[in-house]
């Protein structure tokens, strides 16, 4: 019979977990430095927000600073403290701007720089601090931003603005809306005062000199995400998933696997249940035509990808069982073309498990 508890006794150590994910900090801090070479005389930031794409703060932002980068992105309040653990607040942006007193009281007393983004914004910095702020011009995005025949309003004029950016709407395609956004922004540049001038975020630093100014904003290219095939030679992977077998079975013909009985065996085939589900940010669109992979094997993926379980195909690796680990394939682009689901969802969505 078990031993019953105490309140004395101390609560063990959760064993390691059957879900893993591998930040590679090394490629991490290769793209960096190949996306600022790239973009020449500018010096390239790093888009942090979302908790580093989904990889982890505590992981990326000191691979980043120990790279040589010295400009962070955000979009909320709540994010600078976890990125001021690492690098001086005054090296962090947050992208949504103040839009309320609380706001406000936290970026002065946090040093973070508010990136205003609307007449209302900045009536309200100027009346409270009139500190450094970053100031974001919309060129047709239509998100975030004042419009350029608001630039000569007085609240906009009195504002101390370090850095005037703005963002790209179709740096990923070849759109003629790159090149008006550009124009729209070079007139625009005369009539703030500002200390700098930022434009491109990673597809825009693969668009050429004309669209680097002073600084550039990458994101998704830090983390392995392609969004222009002119960048794929530069870009490595950086985030590695792996998935340990929960259960290995043997199915016979006419067997069904999964939610709503998508699959059905033809023959006789042996099957591995697996430690990986849409919770974990594998959703089910990757489920058809999808694998993981063990060695050099390919091991298909059977019926629907359950919230917390996949079932695969292990006909050409009989030999594996519970606790094994198989791999998830993470090159972002190639897991987007195969499942439809964007490069950046694919990172953002890395469900708390893998962090653990």
């Amino acid at each position: 019979m078990a031993r019953p508890k105490t309140s004395s006794m101390k609560a063990p150590e959760p064993p390691p977990p059957t879900l893993r994910l591998k930040v590679d900090t090394r490629a991490l801090a290769h793209n960096w430095r190949a996306l600022d070479r790239l973009s020449g005389a500018a010096r390239a930031g790093a888009a942090v927000k979302a908790n580093a794409y989904g990889l982890g703060v505590d992981v990326c932002v000191p691979a980043l600073r120990d790279a040589g980068c010295a400009s962070f992105y955000v979009a909320h309040w709540s994010e600078v403290e976890a990125v001021a653990r690492h690098v001086p607040p005054a090296q962090i942006a947050v992208l949504h701007g103040v839009i309320n007193e609380a706001e406000m009281d936290y970026a002065s007393a946090s040093g973070a720089n508010p990136v205003i983004n609307s007449i209302e914004q900045a009536r309200a910095w100027s009346a409270y601090s009139g500190g450094v702020c970053d100031l974001m011009v919309d060129t047709g995005i239509n998100r975030l931003g004042v419009s350029p025949d608001e630039l000569d309003d007085p609240a906009i004029q009195a504002l101390d603005v370090d850095t005037l950016m703005s963002h790209l709407a179709c740096a990923d395609e070849d759109s003629p809306m790159n090149a008006q956004q550009l124009e729209m922004f070079r007139s625009c540049a005369g009539r703030v005062k500002h200390q700098g001038l930022s434009l491109a975020n990673s597809a825009g630093i693969a668009l050429g000199p004309d669209f680097h100014f002073d600084a550039t904003r990458p994101g998704l290219a830090l983390y392995g995400g392609v969004p222009r095939a002119s960048l794929a030679e530069a870009i490595e992977q950086v985030a590695f998933v792996e998935a340990a077998i929960l259960q290995t079975r043997a199915l016979k013909a006419g067997d069904s696997v999964g939610y709503n009985a998508e699959f059905t065996a033809p023959a006789a085939m042996k099957v591995a249940t697996v430690s990986l589900g849409y919770a974990d940010g594998f959703l089910r669109s990757r489920g058809p035509g999808g694998f993981l992979s063990f060695e050099d094997k390919t091991l298909p993926i059977l019926g629907k990808v359950s919230m917390d379980m996949i079932v695969v195909d292990i006909t050409k690796a009989l030999d594996l069982s519970a606790g094994d680990w198989l791999g998830v394939p993470f090159s972002l682009v190639d897991a987007a073309q195969q499942s439809l689901v964007s490069q950046y969802e694919l990172l953002t969505t890395i469900g708390e498990r893998l962090r653990g």
